[in-house]
This record gives C-alpha cells, sequence and structure tokens, in this order.
C-alpha cells in the first residue's frame, strides 16, 4: 500500500488517500474502512438519459463517488472489497442519497475520510499497511492420504488457496501398482498447485507437513521433477522447504505448525509468530497464575483502569464493531496500555491466534503482576442489577465450586 496523500488536520479530522498494490492490501482496507465513513473511489454507473423526443438509452459511466459507508463485505481467498452505502456527494450522473457499491481496486485511488476522526488505532493500520519493509509469508501444504490444503499465510491472513482431494486407491498384497499410480497423481496435482498459488521467490518459507513421512515424499517429488523441468525458480528455492510432522492434514493444524522450532527461527520477528506466541503465553497465564490472566470487556477494562495490563490481546473484530461507542472503547484500551507502559497486539481474526483470541470474547490480558477479583460486580453495579432486577454477571473465571 502507497499513501498518497494525508490530509489531516491536528485534531484528527480530514481524508488519507491510499494506492492498494497487492492483495493483502484489500486485508487492511478492510479493518480501516468502517460504517459512517466517507469512501471516496471510481465506479462504473449505469445511466439512464432520455432524448428530446422522449427515447431512451442506457450507457455506463466511469466517474469517482463519494459514499457514506454501512455495509463492508470482504472476501479473503479473492481479496475483494465491497463496500455499500448512500452517495454523499453532488455527482452529475448519480443523486445524493442513492444506494451504490463500491468496489476498490488494485492500482486505483481510494481516499478515506473518519466521520468521528482518525484515531491512534486506524492511524496505526496505515502504518503498517504503507510499511515498506518486505512482508514475512510462508506457503504451506497440510496433507494427509489423499487430501492436501494449500494455504498461503501472511502476517496478517491465512487464506486457502486450494483443497485438493484425489481418491487413493488401497495397497494390495503384491500389487502396488494402483496405489502408486494414485499416489503420484496426488503430489502431482499438489506439486501444480504450489507452482500456480505460491509466489515461490517472495516466500520466506515453503511449509510441506503431514503425519508420517508424506510430507518427506512429495518434497522428493518437487524436487525430482523441478530438475527434470530444469524449473530454477524451485531448484534455487530448496532452502526454503521445510517438512514438519502434524496429527492431520486439515487447516486447522497449521496452528501446531506455527509452533515449530525450525518454523519460528526462520520467522522470528515475523508479526503472526509473535501473536502466536502471545496468545500461548496467556493460556500459559492462566494455568500458572491465575489472577495475572484475565480475558472479557469488563475484567479486562478494569486491569485496564488499575495500570497492571502488561499485554493486551484484541481482536480486529471489536474494532470493527457498528458501534462508535464500542470501538472508541476498545481505542482507549489501546491507548491507555500505551501510556502505562504496557504492549497492545490487535489479532486478525484471520489467523488462528484471532479465532482463539475471539473465542474468548475477543479482549484478554496479561497482567503486570496479580490482581484478584476483577471478575466481581462493583457495588454501584450490583444496586444497579438488583434495582433493574438483574441476575448476576458471567464470571469469566472456572471457581473451586464449579
Amino acid at each position: 500500500m502507497r499513501l498518497i496523500k494525508n490530509a489531516i488536520d491536528r485534531d484528527g479530522m480530514g481524508a488519507i488517500t491510499l494506492f492498494p498494490e497487492e492483495p493483502e492490501d484489500m486485508w487492511h482496507a478492510y479493518n480501516l474502512i468502517h460504517p459512517q465513513d466517507l469512501l471516496h473511489a471510481a465506479a462504473v454507473r449505469k445511466v439512464v438519459t432520455e432524448s428530446a423526443t422522449g427515447s431512451t438509452s442506457t450507457s455506463r459511466v466511469h466517474t469517482f463517488l463519494t459514499i457514506s459507508v454501512e455495509k463492508i463485505d470482504f472476501d479473503p481467498p479473492s481479496s475483494t472489497l465491497h463496500i455499500n452505502g448512500r452517495v454523499a456527494a453532488e455527482n452529475k450522473h448519480v443523486k445524493i442519497g442513492s444506494y451504490h457499491t463500491l468496489d476498490l481496486e488494485l492500482n486505483r485511488n481510494f481516499s478515506i475520510t473518519k466521520a468521528h476522526g482518525w484515531d491512534s488505532v486506524s492511524l496505526q493500520v496505515v502504518a503498517d499497511a504503507c510499511n515498506t519493509a518486505s512482508k514475512a509469508e510462508i506457503g504451506a501444504v497440510v496433507m494427509h492420504e489423499g487430501l492436501a490444503n494449500v494455504c498461503l499465510v501472511t502476517e496478517y491472513m491465512t487464506v486457502l488457496r486450494q483443497r485438493i482431494e484425489v481418491p487413493i486407491p488401497r495397497k494390495r498384497r503384491g500389487n502396488t501398482a494402483a496405489f502408486d499410480k494414485g499416489m503420484e497423481k496426488f503430489f502431482d496435482t499438489v506439486y501444480q498447485s504450489i507452482l500456480r498459488h505460491f509466489p515461490i521467490e517472495s516466500l520466506k518459507v515453503i511449509l510441506l507437513a503431514s503425519p508420517g513421512f508424506l510430507a518427506e515424499g512429495l518434497l522428493d517429488y518437487i524436487m525430482e521433477n523441478a530438475t527434470k523441468a530444469e524449473n530454477k525458480a524451485v531448484i534455487t528455492a530448496r532452502r526454503k522447504f521445510i517438512t514438519e510432522h502434524c496429527s492431520t492434514g486439515h487447516v486447522h493444524a497449521l496452528n501446531e505448525l506455527l509452533k515449530s522450532p525450525s518454523l519460528q527461527a526462520k520467522l522470528a520477528n515475523t508479526r503472526f509468530i509473535k501473536e502466536s506466541k502471545a496468545i500461548d503465553r496467556f493460556f500459559e497465564m492462566m494455568t500458572a497464575d491465575e489472577n495475572r490472566a484475565w480475558y472479557g470487556p469488563k475484567e479486562v477494562a478494569r486491569a485496564v483502569d488499575k495500570g497492571a495490563v502488561s499485554t493486551l490481546l484484541l481482536s480486529n473484530t471489536l474494532l470493527r464493531s457498528d458501534s462508535v461507542a464500542e470501538r472508541r472503547k476498545y481505542v482507549r484500551m489501546v491507548e491507555e496500555v500505551g501510556h502505562s507502559g504496557g504492549e497492545s497486539l490487535v489479532l486478525s481474526s484471520i489467523h488462528e491466534s484471532g479465532r482463539r483470541l475471539d473465542g474468548l470474547g475477543g479482549v484478554a490480558a496479561i497482567l503486570s503482576y496479580p490482581v484478584m477479583d476483577l471478575d466481581e460486580s462493583e457495588p454501584e453495579e450490583e444496586e444497579n442489577g438488583e434495582a433493574e432486577g438483574g441476575g448476576e454477571g458471567e464470571r469469566n473465571k472456572e471457581t473451586g465450586s464449579s
């Protein structure tokens, strides 16, 4: 992503113009654009014109529209972003207030004006998107006999590029020809998918994982056929290939694979490895010292107010809330943790670490020191609950009596 223009004033009001250059930039745009924002981008609109004689004709007109965002639809596999809303600025082809869907495209500028100003989290998303440092990426094939999931893992996304299923005949005593032929077809299908979907030269690691020795067999097949075809890109990338053992060929096995020491050694400083380690550390802390590991909006907010948070874990789904007040609440948490010397990590819901955090309600914290009873109701809350006939709030920790 390229920053074309920054027209934000000291009060955080104004517009930013961006130029998306690669599919992952659409993920950044998805996290940047919220309901009520103003989006200015290229559009194609069907226009009906009427002649002096009363006859009508229809034509497609290329124009620029500004809409007030109402709905955002992002499709990770295709990295397409569709934004629907009402036209908010005068245009000779479209009436103000009419609905239109803008399709953001690569290599086309778009501008965003925040309805309530630019907060620190949104500005950080822009900074991350425009970071010119090369993005660490993994090509991953997770498989077992007859099934392979070909995935691309970037710092912000895990995308399934192709799911491959090839029937493998069973081995028969004294005759393995059908089995061998089936496995060769399976390996070839996976290899062709790797060539089609992986930018081999720019990847940091190409991970092949399976139960047993299937991954080693695939690597041998890839190198043998690359040598025959004199495919220099694959041959020179031999050092990037890593084979690992996993319990299953399904996509969720990536979570255990990302903990591989050999993989983490090559990607030690990348964002998603840092996030995976942080969520693992949170669960370990829950076991070792439960009063230093809290999750849930109320509990974490209280920990933030006490200045006790060492690491704040926040799902990007919470920052995409349709409620402005809700978004501001979590932005305030991030800023408060930063002011008290802590660290905040916004986890991508498309990564496994983000999905694990979503399972906890989307927000968790590792504290610098133990704090007890963060899940207990304050006296004012208890009085309000009794007045409204409310029951006990949900606790986020198991007690000894449960």
